[in-house]
């Protein structure tokens, strides 16, 4: 053997001379001459830390290398070299007497230090893992005609890394038989296996790359594979859809023999309800009632209630409802009527009942011919085969399936990764148990699932699973173009095993989809990222900004991915996942108080979620306009999360998420501008234009928790220029309103109370007026063409700019307290609060005007000791609505500590008039005066 090995060798040197690619890519393996096919280095350059195997390789349970000689089975190699690196052939031959199993063949040979794909146990259908240094083995999906293969990745030291593969060449087989993974072998037998090898930069993935996607693993030559149908404009719609449903037609969800009528739309309207509506719904009127009579598989179609006629009226529905309508289309069907051709049957019923594709029986690729028989009646008909198509058939076609004879799928399907521009569905059905699972699988996958409905009952999980899919579609199909692009990368280094995350990237947004198999979930760094400033990264699962943490010089996503119940594991119920976006910074968003502004650079339409989005939910919906709302109008009484979401069509480009704490209040009233004017109206005084800036307030009883707004925090605010009542509107001045309007609210419980039989008890013409609500005083205000002063217009006007605490100047200047001022004349006096100031609380309402030395510097009366002034600041807290007021009142009762605060109170106090009724709001104690604007 050591001396057919030389002789490959010069024969290799002398192609070598005369091959006029000989220069380009990798030239050789050098061979240690004192062992059996063992690499030394590859030519030029490449130089491994060690000596590597060409292959190892299993008989039966029992390992072996060709670095030694087995005893049993005589390896021999053939090399050749082109532009795509080294190729060869391995040719395994029994010599031995017996019966030999010959399986598990990986190039380069099984290390720790590599990465390499191969098969483990015992499995009939899924027996490939992928291997990695430091993780667990990986269960992975290979395509149907290279479940035998071996690959490796063998990491170099240097810059240049070697990916190698190898097949089996089933033609090669002599006195043996050929199984899916193993290859028996008779004494004498051989099997010899194609062997590719070339070099790589970069991490393993790339090796993958290569050999998978760039290289198809060598099932068409490479450089000819033919793209052009799966280009096709009119058929990349199936890259946008991620869920299908194919029923028989028997169903009573189809239409039920008792009631002789259809139920699609009642049917496809539920689904829409619980998971955002099927893309695909397909129907099924053939197997397994085919062939019991002569009639052909379009003659069962033409049978069914309404025949072609009704199948056309279906469609439309499907349409309608943006569902695209599927027919089964059986090849076999050669042995009923014959004078009606497979692909005229095909064209016919495509343009009458204006089909969009059809699902291949039992075929794993189309053809040609079937493609042009749909054409012929329309263009952007699919073509959905049964099996997953392997890469030589993905020419053909443009979508496919992965059967669900394979129960229990592995984790990461590599068909995807081989053409990430195939749309694949896995098939999955409801009747065994609940398949949280093949949602997540598909979900990780980034790609659809076909919910096979050909099983009869119903099931009592169904609605449940559905809506969780929901949520999972939602993201799949606002992302969809991430899930297409050849930057796919499967796999990308975690902090733990078990936890897998594959990256989707375009050039403005990456995906990473993460599957989780911890039973007891994770919250920590996970992975690493690229992180900018002009972006940022989104939980699309949970709906929340992720955290982005700094370990040394790099980047890592913080995440909370949910735990399932450990009695789920090795069933189709376990796992659960999660998706992270990286977003460029395009969405504007500001909330203050209620109001919350918004505007995006880029895209469409934002659209506005109360709670997490979701098929259940229904956004409000406005262009990328800079745009105003308050919440409270848009989501009446709904607090906690709000989602805010940029598109361009269907395909999300940005996502903000803002929190309302449950129970803070929220300002829902709005201030309108009155008609402004140069110089102070009759009976009020200038409020000039300053800065005010409110370093803290003092407040009554807050279990009802008081807003929080811009003075709160100490921020300064700009104030213009405006005009205020010198007094509180008085019942002469009210009266006169009245008498001009006709005003009569429509709820008169208590309403001006204090009057007799409607008119002013003598003498008190110039008090205050007071039983009267907002809406009573907003009414007088409008009237006088003046409005209601918001809360800080009025503690601005009281304190000025200065932010005094009393309206006049103190003489003794004191420390504020933390609590509020309780009503005692030794406080009093050293704020210079007496009665010569104000009414401290006798409760005796006055006149107003009546304090002289109460007045403000502004020459604003009143403002303390008088009646609580209502401001036109109204909160909502989801719960209560209140107004809030000022200034304190004649009114101070001093048996309790719970009473309201009364009597004067500091500028800067605030105090709740919380809403009932009209009777409930109307008090003695509270009145009003008005502000205009100025020019």
């Amino acid at each position: 053997m050591e001396n057919f090995k030389k002789l490959l060798v010069i024969i290799f040197l002398i192609v070598c001379s005369i091959h006029p690619l000989c220069s380009q890519s990798l030239e050789s393996i050098r061979f240690n001459e004192g062992s059996h096919l063992s690499i030394q280095s590859i030519e030029p350059g490449i130089i491994f830390p060690e000596e590597l195997p060409l292959a190892t390789y299993q008989i039966g349970k029992t390992e072996y290398s060709t670095v030694t000689s087995s005893g049993i089975m005589d390896v021999s190699f053939l090399m050749q070299t082109s532009q795509l690196g080294i190729q060869g052939m391995i040719s395994f031959k029994n010599i031995s007497a017996d019966t030999l199993i010959l399986h598990n063949v990986v190039p380069l040979g099984r290390s720790e230090k590599n990465v390499y794909i191969t098969g483990k146990g015992s499995h009939g259908l899924s027996r490939t893992y992928l291997f990695r240094p430091d993780h667990e083995p990986l269960n992975v999906i290979l395509p149907d005609n290279a479940w035998e293969l071996g690959f490796t990745c063998a990491e170099t030291g240097g810059e240049d890394h070697i990916a190698a593969l190898v097949r089996r060449e089933n033609k090669s087989l002599k006195n043996g038989n050929l199984r899916r993974f193993e290859t028996i072998l008779y004494p004498d037998g051989i099997i010899e296996y194609n062997f590719w090898l070339d070099k790589y930069k970069g991490d393993w993935q790339n090796g993958l790359k290569l050999m998978f996607q760039d290289r198809l693993l060598y099932d068409v030559p490479v450089g000819t594979f033919d793209n052009s149908l799966i280009e096709r404009d009119d058929l990349k719609w199936i890259r946008d859809c991620f869920a299908v449903n194919l029923m028989m037609t028997w169903d009573k969800r189809f239409f039920d023999y008792e009631d002789n009528s259809f139920h699609v739309q009642q049917y496809l309207e539920k689904m829409k309800s619980l998971m955002g509506g099927y893309d695909v719904y397909g129907i099924w009127p053939t197997w397994p009632a085919l062939g019991m009579d002569q009639r052909n598989q379009w003659d069962m179609f033409r049978d069914l209630p309404g025949g072609y006629t009704k199948l056309r009226e279906i469609s439309d529905l499907c349409h309608k409802m943006g569902t695209y309508f599927f027919l089964c289309y059986n090849p076999w069907d050669e042995s009923t009527r014959s004078d009606e051709g497979h692909f005229d049957g095909m064209t016919n019923i495509t343009g009458i009942a204006d089909i969009d594709g059809f699902v291949l029986d039992t075929k794993g690729g189309s053809s040609v011919e079937l493609q042009n028989a749909v054409d012929a009646a329309r263009k952007g008909v699919v073509m959905y085969s049964e099996g997953m198509a392997v890469p030589r058939d993905m020419q053909g076609i443009a979508s496919g399936r992965v059967h669900n004879a394979l129960y229990y799928p592995p984790v990461l399907n590599l068909n995807k990764f081989i053409k990430p521009d195939f749309a694949i569905f896995r098939v999955a059905e409801e009747a065994r148990e609940p398949i949280k699972r093949e949602f997540n699988l598909s979900f990780f996958n980034g790609y659809g699932t076909e919910i096979n409905s050909f099983p009869p009952g119903r099931f009592e999980w169904s609605d449940q699973q559905m809506q969780y899919w929901g949520k999972l579609l939602m993201i799949q199909r606002e992302n969809s173009t991430n899930f297409f692009q050849y930057d796919f990368i499967p796999l990308i280094p975690t902090s733990v095993d078990s936890i897998y995350v594959n990256r989707w990237a375009t050039e403005t947004k990456t995906i990473y989809t993460i599957l989780n198999l911890r039973p007891a979930g994770y919250d920590g760094n996970l992975f690493q990222v690229e992180n900018e400033d002009a972006c940022h990264f989104v939980d699309l699962c949970k709906h929340e900004e992720a955290i982005v943490n700094k370990i040394g010089d790099k980047d890592y996503i913080q995440i909370k991915i949910d735990a399932f119940n450990c009695f789920n594991l090795g069933t189709n119920n376990e796992s659960s996942v999660s998706a992270i976006a990286r977003f460029p910074k395009l969405l504007s968003v500001v909330l203050s108080g209620d109001k919350l502004s918004f505007s995006s650079q880029k895209g469409d339409k934002i659209r506005i979620w109360s709670g997490e989005p979701g098929y259940e939910n229904i956004p409000a919906e406005y262009d990328t306009k800079l745009h105003t709302i308050r919440l409270q109008d848009v989501f009446p009484d709904k607090e906690g999360k709000f989602v805010i979401q940029a598109f361009e069509g269907k395909e999300l480009i940005d996502e903000r998420v803002i929190h309302i704490t449950p129970g803070t209040a929220r300002l829902i009233s709005e201030t309108k501008i009155t008609e402004k004017v140069e110089t102070a109206p009759i009976g009020m005084v200038t409020i000039p234009a300053g800065i005010f800036k409110c370093d803290s307030y003092r407040v009554g009883d807050s279990f009802i928790p008081y807003p929080d707004n811009l003075t709160s925090r100490g921020e300064e605010i700009s104030m213009k220029k405006f005009f205020m009542d010198q007094y509180p509107v008085t019942n002469t001045q009210y009266k006169e309103f009245l008498e001009a309007t006709n005003y009569q609210p429509k709820d008169t419980t208590n309403f001006l109370k204090h009057w007799i039989n409607k008119q002013i008890p003598k003498g008190q013409e110039n008090y205050p007026v007071i039983y009267v609500t907002l809406e009573d005083a907003k009414a007088y205000a409008t009237w006088a063409g003046k409005r209601i002063p918001s809360e800080i217009e009025w503690q601005y006007a009281a304190q000025t700019g200065n932010g005094n605490e009393w309206p006049w100047i103190q003489e003794t200047p004191v420390e504020r307290e933390e609590e509020f001022i309780t009503n005692t004349l030794s406080v009093w006096k050293i704020k210079g609060i007496d009665s010569t100031r104000c009414n401290l609380g006798d409760g005796s309402l006055y006149p107003v005007g009546k304090y002289e030395k109460g007045k403000n510097p502004y020459g604003l009366y009143d403002l303390v000791g008088c009646v609580w002034q209502l401001t036109n600041d109204v909160y909502d807290n989801t719960t209560y609505r209140y107004i809030m007021i000022k200034g304190g009142s004649y009114f101070s009762p001093k048996s309790s500590f719970w009473y309201v605060q009364g009597g004067p109170r500091e500028l800067n106090f605030r105090q709740y008039l919380l809403r009932v009724s009209p009777s409930f709001e109307r008090k003695a104690t509270v009145g009003f005066r008005c502000v205009k604007d100025a020019r």
